[in-house]
């Protein structure tokens, strides 16, 4: 029998606390694809949990969704969800990505909210919609309102920082991880630069509170965020990312938790926070540098593997990690000394017999492909065994369509293996003729740097910079 295929959209949002639980919402689109005719294979169900609905951005399950919808053959014939408003709340959104749908032939189905095919249901639908986007937009602005009270109060209304932990919605100070804090704010006043301090915490162990190393901008939120003085700061729109503090728009209030530093050292670490920044833009480059360069995103640190990016100046690469203070080896090198080495490299490597090759699934060109057609059968087995799991099939359909499939991909196999055998392999002399034309490309004065990186790239895996012993290695792919 003809199988009709669905995808399952399973969204939670923090804000609601009258919609079902995901597995009861899973359960509930079960039940209506069997009495509908409909099997919903496991790796068709996509789930965001305790999300908002209000864009579909910040949806990884969702935006996999219709990644998927979008592939060929059409994975699916429907998604079904539990209401409207787990698909969009937002009716921009809720346009988009249905016609977008519909054009594949792919139906949006809420299974508890029935509506049909003619026109008065292309209304009621659009205002189910409309209703959701109005309790969405509405109940946003409540919690706005209700955590500016909250925090007009001096109460906590975010995660607690560094130094801190919440207990009963309140900040207490963590003994445990306060020194090192206070630290930090210290060697600041006695002139250590954050990159200098990120670097002193790293080679210490010190971890930040997601587990990640110190870099110099984690030390520059710390020594400016004046929750460690005893306040509270907020955004005014309710935007907690960092960046959103550099707007003028938060508030700051005197808050009820107990200050991590005294009032004097947040006030000296303020003065020279300002002094330092109005001297930084003082001296910011007033013209944008053109960051393309023929070796952008090839050179790695010897060190910890971070790539090399420009520097401020336009004329020499830096390991990143190592300007954020995760790395502690400098790999400072000017462009023209690096670049004059990647050349004499390459003519050096035209006549060297023994190659840096990484191995690459793309050595052999063949002219169709197999995998992606024995990964589509395999996927038809999944979905027949949750048709017969789901009671659709009868165990007798299901394994004369086991058998069939599983034919199809023995043959593909076969073929597969044949034309890999036919097939010519890429070799070094390839490889040498695409470094001969890289060296005349790079010396010449009219090729522009982003066609020296593409042809360098075609070619290159990796350059790895060794500072302390002054070379570079290539590696190369075929």
């Amino acid at each position: 029998m003809s199988l009709k295929i669905a995808a399952a959209y399973i969204r939670v949002s923090t804000d609601d606390q009258t919609e079902l639980s995901p597995d009861s919402q899973v359960k509930k689109i079960q039940e209506y694809a069997k009495a509908h005719g409909y099997v919903v294979p496991n790796e068709f169900i996509f789930h965001d949990d305790g999300i908002s609905g209000r864009t579909t951005k910040k949806r990884p399950g969702f935006n996999k969704m219709i990644a998927t919808a979008k592939t060929e053959p059409k994975p699916f014939d429907a998604i079904l969800v539990w209401k409207f408003s787990r698909f969009a709340r937002n009716r921009e959104d809720s346009i988009v990505f249905k016609s977008m749908l519909k054009k594949r032939g792919i139906d949006v189905i809420s299974i508890s909210e029935a509506v049909g095919d003619d026109k008065m249901s292309i209304l009621i639908e659009s205002l189910i919609e409309a209703m959701d986007e109005y309790y969405s937009v509405n109940l946003s602005e409540e919690v706005i309102r209700g955590m500016a009270e909250k925090v007009s109060r001096g109460q906590a209304v975010s995660a607690p920082p560094l130094g801190y932990k919440m207990e009963n919605g309140q900040f207490f100070i963590d003994e445990e991880v306060a020194p090192m804090v206070r630290g930090i704010f210290k060697d600041y006043l006695d002139g250590k630069g954050c990159r200098e301090i990120a670097m002193q915490l790293n080679t210490k162990g010190y971890k930040t509170r997601r587990g990640n190393k110190f870099e110099n901008r984690t030390v520059q939120y710390i020594i400016d965020n004046p929750v460690y003085a005893g306040y509270i700061r907020w955004d005014i729109d309710g935007r907690g990312a960092r960046s959103y503090y550099r707007d003028g728009k938060e508030m700051i209030v005197q808050g009820t938790h107990e200050p991590l530093i005294d009032q004097e050292t947040y006030e000296k670490v303020k003065s020279m926070r300002k002094l330092e920044k109005a001297t930084a833009k003082k001296y910011e480059r007033k013209t944008p540098i053109i960051n393309d360069f023929a070796l952008r995103g090839l050179v790695r640190c010897s060190n910890c593997g971070g790539t090399l990016c420009m520097s401020a100046t336009g004329k020499s690469l830096q390991c990143y990690k190592y300007a954020h203070g995760s790395c502690n080896v400098s790999h400072n090198i000017s462009l023209n000394k690096i670049n004059d080495a990647l050349l004499n490299t390459l003519k050096e490597d035209i006549h060297n017999t023994n190659l840096n090759i990484t191995e690459t699934e793309n050595n052999i060109t063949v002219s169709i492909d197999y995998d992606k057609k024995i990964k589509r059968e395999e996927e038809k087995l999944i979905r027949i065994k949750d048709a017969y799991q789901s009671g659709i099939d009868t165990l007798e359909e299901y394994k004369a369509n086991k058998e069939r499939i599983n034919s199809t991909i023995q043959i593909l196999q076969n073929e597969k293996n044949e034309e890999l055998k036919k097939a010519p392999k890429k070799t070094t002399a390839e490889l040498k003729n695409k470094i001969r034309n890289a060296v005349e490309l790079l010396s010449s004065p009219d090729a522009t740097e982003r066609a020296k990186n593409e042809a360098l790239k075609s070619f290159i895996d990796k350059i790895v910079f060794d500072r302390k012993a002054s070379q570079i290695t290539i590696f190369y792919f075929l």
